[in-house]
């Protein structure tokens, strides 16, 4: 009987049922009538949306099976396979194949729901026929697929063994598991033995055919069409991630895997299985391959700070989507067994081979009976996976949604509980948490750190009295003999906690909140006391407790947590930008866990790694949150930066780098999420064959700041799109668009990815008017009309922005050709008298539109003025205009340190003036970073210009200007 909650719920099924089914072809009264098991049906309509809109869709194969209740027996791969048969009999295109495919899933995933949700079916019974389901379609699809592409190609025959090739599909995570949920991804990996040719009519290389079969097969899996789609497919795993090739060979792959594999990939390796025969001896080579980087040969702890430091990046997109109701990723979730599991698995998988094995549940077993865990740990991990994984099927059955979060709707909560078997929401919530403790427990015991967060109580409670004005004169003054307070301040900061006390934001704090701030603020005023100036610095943090009083996760990670306490307050207390940064964007006080990463800036391959894992979290089609988790990356790395910069760790070049790295992984993901966007919505571009292209055919140019490797904290990106597309070609999708098109919009995607202000603010600042032609230019040109603007039409001014343009991402063959015509265009001779006046009446026209326009001479702009950061740029690409032609490694670098040192080795500047002009260079920009972290303007007054040694150093630049460019 159904739940009195879900009367009307039902009613509203069997209108809906009656209404579709006169447009399909369904009597659904009649059908109804003739049901065998009514209460059955009735349990999985009133659940499964999904099932109920699918039964007309395919209405006289869907009553025949209920009728015959052919709904209860198990579906076997057999079964799946001679389905598929049926439906795919006479197909001969990939239109055919593509509704054959899409007919079989419904039918599929109706009668797997069915056993699912009248708990006929095991759960690893459920998860095993979504896996076979999903088995059956790539393997079969790939058969499919090879044979057209073999009519044009000829078969793929290996250089060295003459042999023919195939391409192998590794199924990861819980495909390869056999573990899929209702509404999984699949994520695969494609990859073939050996380089060579097709044997023809129109030979291609290996590499072509297998890429143009990827492509294909997740066109046949993954493109939506009117009978929906098969599976949503995710390559983001293979080596490289997006920005990788979609097809390796076994050679490159091991390379990849043994020089630059990380630890997350030894973790998605462990459920690693070749869809496409397993026994066959490619397959083996491949396995034989891969289980080394998985598995090491000794017993390797450090696996668990890998999958520490991996759950620390889930715990803050936990905290920062509000995942906390997340039966996988939030706290005692799917995620966590997982964990577990998989943390002996490659501490030991490399020494006890048993581990080697797929199944989590199978795992389990082998950890309890060699003792690795106790029984009891394993009973209760095994139980609540199950448990979890049930939820996950019930979430995703209400209407075939790829969720894991708890609904808020109050029908959506009674239809989960029926199908958990339970009387109502609470009860079901009940059983939830009690598998989440025992999880969160066992995950703390064994992955967990465990540091000591104790405190001295006695001690707090002092604190406490301050912050809440509970101590009397007397107190007071005994307080201050222990506790002294630098400088003076303790007045000010009793003022200050006065303020925020009655704030009508701590005023109107709920009872949990203010009692997780009440806890907060006797630590935090305890180590406001550490720091030299505590009252500027309380008067920084307030904004940020303001900001995040009724977001009091945060309070409680404070607390928690006290190094991120520490570090807060040092970092407010030696940079007031800092502290803005953090109030405006709290999610970057996960930042601060961790010392260690803090203060130690990733490389540019590291920087790329973390930016792939981030994304590998969200749905390929989400933009919203691709776009958030971008912003969430950059905001934190830029803090990061600043954090080095404002403690002295690392020197300005070494910051402006990293800066630089961060902006250039960033435009390569933004590169690479707008070509899958586009391609989605209008196929692949096409070559001069007709073919579809692999890759996107696009260049990003950086000029100014990211092109001369001197980017800060707020600096615009000045960016060129450029591409090479073949121009009479257009895209293969059903809204073909001409390649050039294509590229327009791909560029128009870019742009509205960096700069669309989200709650996270924008990505970048993008600035294009250095684009041919300028505002009024193509957002996205093509190589030769760049080329041919740079001959004929661009101004000496285009020329000197042209110095400091390098490729900043893109195709290889365009950046080749952007740079050959960088090199020609700087290399041409030029009358030097005409140079130098060109030159000086652009620096003229910037000095009196962005000069200080102080005749006086009591204040200089440090950028603008003369003798200023300008100056010493427009001396630079001067040079280079002027001497290139003569000596063309002036055109090797971009930046101006190094164009310095290219002038003096090609003895155009005295070494004395190269030494000079660096130094003053350096010192410029050291101060223009500082006086950013202190939110200070360039325009300084004469006491800071003398203070500073800059009255000398501007004197340095004016007098090398008037040598090279007024002699």
């Amino acid at each position: 009987m159904l739940p009195a909650s879900l009367a009307a719920h039902w009613q509203q099924i069997q209108t809906q049922l009656t209404d579709h089914g006169v447009h399909h072809g369904l009597d659904w009264p009649g059908l109804w009538a003739q049901l065998p098991e009514q209460q059955q049906a009735q349990r999985v309509l009133t659940i499964s949306r999904y099932v109920a809109d699918a039964l007309p869709r395919e209405a006289a194969w869907f009553t025949s099976a209920l009728l015959e209740n052919r709904f209860l027996q198990p579906l076997t791969r057999p079964t799946i396979a001679r389905w598929l048969d049926e439906l795919s009999a006479g197909a001969s295109s990939e239109d055919d194949w593509s509704k054959a495919l899409r007919k079989l899933r419904r039918r599929a995933m109706v009668q797997i729901i069915w056993r699912d949700l009248l708990r006929l079916a095991p759960t690893l019974e459920t998860t095993r026929a979504l896996s076979d389901l999903a088995d059956e379609c790539v393997v079969r699809s790939l058969d499919f697929l090879t044979g057209i592409l073999a009519a044009r190609h000829g078969r793929p025959v290996g250089r060295q063994s003459g042999a023919e090739q195939s391409m192998l599909v590794l199924g990861m995570g819980k495909l390869g598991a056999y573990e899929l949920n209702l509404s999984s991804d699949i994520d695969l990996i494609f990859t073939y033995p050996e380089s060579g040719d097709t044997s023809g009519p129109k030979v291609i290389s290996n590499q072509e055919f297998f890429v143009k079969l990827g492509q294909k097969l997740i066109q046949a899996l993954d493109k939506p069409t009117a009978d929906g789609f098969v599976f949503r497919t995710d390559m983001r795993l293979r080596p490289y991630g997006q920005s990788g090739p979609l097809v390796m060979n076994f050679r490159s792959l091991e390379e990849y895997y043994q020089d630059q594999g990380r630890d997350w990939e030894r973790y998605a390796m462990v459920k690693a299985r070749v869809m496409n025969g397993e026994h066959q001896p490619a397959a083996r080579e491949l396995l034989n391959i891969l289980r080394p980087f998985t598995y090491r040969v000794y017993v390797d702890y450090s696996a668990f700070d890998s999958l520490r430091s991996m759950k620390a990046m889930i715990n803050a997109e936990v905290r920062r989507r509000g995942l906390e109701n997340n039966v996988k990723l939030g706290s005692g979730g799917i995620r966590e067994v997982e964990f577990i599991v998989q943390a002996f698995q490659l501490i030991r998988g490399g020494q006890d081979k048993s581990l080697q094995t797929r199944e989590i549940i199978k795992v389990l077993e082998i950890l309890a009976a060699e003792g690795y865990l106790p029984a009891a740990a394993c009973t209760e991990l095994r139980d609540a996976y199950l448990f979890l994984r049930d939820s996950e099927h019930a979430l995703q059955a209400l209407n075939d949604e790829q969720t894991q979060l708890l609904p808020e709707e109050a029908s959506a909560q009674a239809r989960v509980a029926l199908a958990m078997g339970c009387e109502d929401w609470p009860q079901y919530l009940q059983q939830l948490e009690q598998h989440r403790a025992r999880v969160r427990h066992h995950f703390a015991q064994i992955v967990a750190s465990d540091e000591d967060d104790q405190h001295n109580s006695d001690e707090l409670l002092q604190w406490a009295d301050m912050w809440l004005d509970d101590l009397d004169q007397q107190e007071q003054q005994a307080f201050l003999q222990q506790h002294p307070c630098p400088c003076d301040g303790f007045t000010d900061v009793q003022e200050q906690l006065h303020q925020f006390r009655e704030s009508r934001a701590v005023l109107g704090m709920q009872q949990i909140g203010r009692e997780r701030l009440d806890a907060l603020m006797p630590l935090l005023l305890r180590e406001l006391w550490q720091q030299p100036q505590p009252v500027v610095t309380l008067q920084r943090v307030m904004p940020l407790l303001e900001a995040v009083v009724r977001r009091t996760a945060y309070l409680v990670l404070l607390k928690e947590n006290p190094q991120a306490l520490t570090q807060l307050l040092k970092l407010c207390g030696a940079s007031s930008w800092v502290a803005a940064y953090i109030a405006q964007t709290p999610l970057l006080l996960d930042e601060l866990l961790n010392t260690s990463s803090l203060y130690h800036l990733p490389t540019r391959q590291e920087l790329a790694e973390e930016l792939h894992l981030r994304l590998l979290r969200i749905d390929e089609e989400d933009l919203e949150q691709q776009m958030e988790q971008l912003r969430q990356y950059v905001r934190a790395h830029k803090l990061r930066a600043a954090a080095c910069e404002v403690m002295d760790a690392l020197p300005l070049m070494k910051v402006s780098d990293y800066l630089t790295w961060l902006a250039e992984v960033t435009l390569e993901t933004v590169l690479n999420l707008s070509w899958s966007q586009m391609v989605a919505k209008y196929g692949y571009p096409t070559d001069e064959q007709g073919d579809p292209v692999a890759g996107p055919e696009m260049v990003v140019i950086g000029y100014g700041k990211v092109g001369g490797l001197e980017l800060s904290y707020s600096s615009d990106l000045d960016l060129v799109l450029l591409h090479n597309s073949y121009s009479m070609g257009s895209t293969t999708g059903e809204r073909s668009q001409e390649n050039g098109v294509f590229y327009t919009r791909m560029g128009q995607r870019m742009i509205h990815i960096l700069t669309t202000q989200t709650r996270a603010g924008d990505l970048y600042d993008v600035d294009m008017r250095l684009r041919p032609s300028g505002n009024s230019g193509m957002i996205v040109a093509s190589v030769k009309s760049f080329g041919e603007y740079q001959q004929q039409h661009a101004w000496t001014w285009e020329h000197q922005a042209l110095v400091r343009a390098r490729v900043l991402c893109g195709s290889a063959n365009a950046a080749e050709q952007f740079e050959q015509i960088r090199r020609a265009t700087l290399s041409r001779p030029r009358e030097l008298p005409s140079l130098r006046e060109e030159v000086r009446a652009m620096r003229q026209k910037m000095v009196d539109n962005l000069g200080s326009k102080d005749a006086s001479g009591q204040h200089f702009h440090l950028k603008q003025d003369a003798g200023g950061i300008v100056d010493i740029e427009f001396l630079v690409q001067y040079g280079v205009l002027a001497w290139s032609h003569h000596y063309p490694e002036l055109l090797d670098v971009t930046d101006n340190m190094r164009l310095l040192d290219a002038f003096e080795a090609a003895g155009l500047m005295d070494p004395q003036d190269r030494q000079t002009l660096q130094e003053t260079y350096l010192s410029y920009r050291a101060e223009t970073h500082r006086r950013a972290l202190q939110k200070q303007d360039l325009l300084l007054d004469a006491e800071t210009l003398t203070r500073l040694g800059f009255d000398a150093r501007r004197n340095d630049v004016t007098r090398l200007w008037k040598l090279w460019l007024e002699a």
